[in-house]
């Protein structure tokens, strides 16, 4: 008797992994939800004398989403030289399946995605940067205890690079910027 019921326990468990990494599988992004603020900053402590790349956006922001692929281009032009991009979305949570995961596998953002879900808003946002007054899109700079904030949509790739460069030990190592079109326009 408790073979049987061990047996459909272990099927039930199964069947829900199953069921889990296709889902996680179809999305064709992985990304990380956040429901408070402590998950971020231990996110953001972890990340130790990495230079995070921090933007606050959402899908209904016509200006996060033209900016995202100068984000995306910052990550790939820094590979390998301690940078890390995170893109964290504000969008809610009841919209996860609706337009958030399909966003994302429309997109296929090679940055680290994160949902951020805490409603406190009026906790976080201070702690993110005291000039910060809630709009998006935003983006947050952070190297060991430098932070350096931007409000609004940054113009151009070039614009966001010279907003990141002071944080950048090398920046020797650039790739050929043909390759890019966010910084060349195409």
């Amino acid at each position: 008797m408790i073979a049987i019921r061990l047996n459909r326990f272990l099927l039930f468990l199964m069947v829900l992994v199953c069921c889990c990494l296709s889902n996680y599988s179809a999305t064709g992004q992985s990304f990380a939800i956040y429901d408070s603020m402590p998950q971020l900053e231990s996110r953001i402590e972890n990340a130790k004398d990495t230079t995070l790349v921090i933007n606050f956006w959402a899908t209904w922001c016509k200006p996060c989403i033209e900016e995202l692929p100068c984000f995306e281009e910052l990550r790939e032009r820094y590979n390998g030289q301690n940078v890390l991009v995170i893109l964290v979305s504000l969008d809610f949570k009841s919209q996860l399946e609706k337009k958030f995961i399909p966003f994302l596998k429309e997109k296929q953002f090679k940055s680290e995605v994160v949902l951020f879900a805490d409603q406190d808003a009026n906790t976080w946002i201070p702690k993110i940067s005291q000039e910060w007054d809630g709009a998006i899109p935003a983006t947050v700079i952070i190297k060991g205890q430098q932070r350096k904030f931007n409000l609004g949509k940054f113009a151009n790739y070039t614009e966001l690079e010279t907003f990141v460069r002071p944080f950048l030990a090398d920046v020797s190592v650039l790739k050929d910027s043909s390759q890019y079109p966010c910084l060349t326009g195409k």
